[in-house]
């Protein structure tokens, strides 16, 4: 897979007319390399891949970490470099660009640091935006890719299970985070023994629980609390970081109630959210412009009386955010082998209804990679 997806970068660069990439962001590296869990650039030590356009790709990296690279990394040549040693992470890098006329870089996903070096190497008018070739590469998923999509649908769903199961009068948040982490683990690692013989990749989910309930059921992205949950009260679940199966990412909630619905008003704003997303979803589809799916959602809402909404959906991938954006203002025609998350919601200053499933775009529709019910009479929890 990666091998593929550094030959198909190879051709982009040529048509491109750029001689050499220079990636920094952690998800591209991944996604064109294979190499992952290294240190980051919150220890103060880059990696960088280069990839020319003929030629050997080159992998720069920290020594503390050049075990796993050299188990995971699938490049030609690996570079390892030693805090305080030399010129560090720097070394290799003015040979790579000498004489090149065409350098593309990622700039909003280049560590400031490194930037400033290339920039010392290389005139401005030399370097190119690589953005918006790998934002394509990553739009259209593989086949390989959309198995792994559909296994993160199934740990995202033993997630649900979970949590639905551990909601319940007098139970503290942390402990629905606590059966949630485990279910989702025990399903990746089932996964990845029985479909990938994986043994570097780690089962375990790795992403604080976004949950909120009661009163703190309008914090969006409110994390699991000491905070103790009563009948009658909302409760929402979100698995849009949690859901992170052999680095593929998904988006999945689901608002509950315990018991019963205290607050009989909520319905009605519920139904509302669950109409959005039917109305995105009715629009999804290959050939439509990615703000049509917005639009769609909108429109139930706002006509509905509540405010404008955020976005509907994402795109994801090997990244949280991925292109397209189900938003207003992107252009993008959805395409067969996208993989997005679509939501739908209201907002109020009391009660805040969200339902998100993730999707693959098929020749003539779209296949659900999440599941669990979702009408109002299945959301109660006894």
């Amino acid at each position: 897979m990666f091998k593929q997806h550094l030959d198909r970068l190879r051709i982009k660069l040529a048509e491109s007319g750029m001689d050499v990439a220079v990636i920094t962001d952690e998800d591209s590296i991944y996604y064109f390399s294979g190499y992952y869990d290294y240190l980051h650039m919150e220890f103060g030590r880059p990696t960088l891949l280069m990839v020319p356009r003929e030629g050997e790709s080159l992998l720069i990296t920290p020594s503390i970490d050049l075990n796993s690279a050299l188990v995971n990394a699938e490049v030609d040549r690996i570079e390892a470099w030693n805090d305080g040693m030399g010129n560090e992470w720097r070394e290799h890098i003015p040979g790579e660009l000498k004489g090149l006329s065409g350098v593309a870089i990622e700039p909003n996903k280049m560590p400031p640091m490194v930037r400033a070096y290339i920039d010392s190497l290389v005139d401005s008018n030399c370097l190119a935006d690589l953005t918006p070739i790998v934002s394509a590469m990553r739009m259209i998923k593989s086949e390989q890719e959309l198995q792994m999509a559909r296994h993160a649908g199934e740990v995202a769903n033993a997630m649900m299970i979970a949590g639905r199961g551990a909601l319940a009068d007098g139970v503290a948040e942390y402990e629905v985070a606590l059966a949630t982490s485990a279910a989702g683990t025990r399903k990746s690692a089932e996964l990845l023994a029985r479909h990938y013989g994986a043994t570097e990749i780690s089962p375990n989910t790795h992403f604080l629980q976004i949950m909120a309930s009661g009163k703190d059921i309008i914090k969006t992205h409110h994390r699991a609390s000491n905070r103790v949950m009563r009948r009658g009260e909302p409760v929402f679940l979100c698995f849009c970081g949690m859901t992170n199966f052999h680095k593929f990412k998904l988006g999945f909630d689901r608002t509950f109630w315990i018991g019963e619905i205290e607050d009989r008003s909520q319905e009605k704003i519920y139904q509302i959210a669950l109409d959005s997303q039917a109305a995105a979803l009715n629009a999804l589809r290959p050939g439509v412009v990615a703000e049509e799916v917005h639009a769609a959602y909108a429109e139930v809402i706002r006509s509905s009386g509540y405010d404008y909404p955020f976005r509907c959906g994402r795109g994801t991938g090997f990244s949280f955010l991925e292109a397209p954006q189900l938003v207003v203002g992107d252009k993008t025609v959805l395409q067969p082998g996208m993989v997005l998350a679509v939501d739908g919601s209201v907002s109020t200053d009391s009660f805040r209804a969200q339902v998100g499933d993730s999707f693959i775009l098929t020749e003539d529709g779209f296949e659900s990679v999440t599941s669990h019910p979702k009408s109002i009479e299945e959301m109660i929890v006894d």
